[in-house]
């Protein structure tokens, strides 16, 4: 690609915007994953004995197996919001940079 295209294209206000959604959308989707993992960690190093707890009063299972199948539910359904928002908005602002290129031809 030519140096001259890659500047129009980055000069594009459809892509700047693109940029700007997409970029704050996918921090505070990381932020919130991460949140989550790392007090489920947490929560294992200085308070084990919180998921330690058996789930009833003759039961092996402990709370912390539904809690970490949680997380990892919890990431799966982030994902499929990021792929919505990125099927709908995310991909109707690329193509409008690529009919802007396309017009500017």
């Amino acid at each position: 690609m030519k140096k001259e295209m890659v500047e129009h294209i980055k000069a594009n206000p459809h892509y700047q915007e693109l940029i700007a959604k997409r970029s704050s959308f996918a921090i505070k989707l990381t932020i919130l994953m991460l949140a989550v993992y790392f007090i489920f960690i947490l929560t294992i190093a200085f308070n084990p004995s919180v998921l330690g707890t058996p789930l009833s009063a003759d039961s092996v299972t402990t709370i912390g197996i539904p809690i970490g199948m949680a997380v990892i539910v919890f990431a799966f359904i982030l994902t499929g919001i990021y792929t919505k928002r990125a099927n709908g908005e995310f991909d109707e602002l690329s193509n409008k940079v690529k009919e802007s290129l396309k017009e500017d031809k």
